[in-house]
């Protein structure tokens, strides 16, 4: 089976709640309390194992990108949908047929340069980005591979 080139992603975390630099000190996580069909449908149906990320701070002051990530585990239950006791349960959500799911995701490296979202308005290159199109609150969502590199340029690096 012939391997696929790693797609690009985006994917949105509030820093008071999980922060890139949480991803660096911890080496790993799982990306838990998805809840909308249309980022849970692309995390069960396409992202792979090797596909890159762009970690994004929201509702931040700025937001905007704040590190490159990678996918190491490819989607399964997300256990959060359980527990009674997480802000992220999900009553109808059974074991048997979870609604759910997570993918584990470790870090490749903090940017040099922080990228903010008046920095990614401001590239011409990037003026389609989903992150930037008015009424987009998607927490997971593609980029495409010029989007990748104009926005590691951005930031500093030369590839993730």
């Amino acid at each position: 089976m012939p391997r696929r080139e790693p797609r690009y992603w985006l994917m949105k975390s509030e820093p008071s709640v999980y922060s890139f630099d949480d991803l660096v000190r911890e080496k790993r996580t799982f990306w838990d309390g998805v809840r909308n069909y249309q980022a849970r449908n692309l995390m069960r149906d396409e992202m792979k194992v090797g596909d890159r990320v762009l970690f994004y701070h929201s509702n931040a002051d700025p937001p905007g990108v704040a590190g490159l990530a990678k996918i190491v585990k490819e989607a399964y239950p997300d256990p959060t949908q359980f527990d009674p006791k997480d802000a992220h349960f999900d009553p109808k959500s059974k074991p048997e047929d979870p609604r759910w799911v997570v993918v584990d995701l470790a870090p490749l490296k903090k940017l040099k340069r922080f990228v903010s979202r008046e920095d990614l308005r401001g590239a011409p290159k990037l003026k389609d980005m989903g992150v930037l199109r008015r009424g987009n609150r998607l927490s997971v969502q593609p980029v495409t591979p010029g989007e990748w590199r104009a926005v590691l340029a951005l930031g500093g690096v030369k590839s993730g």
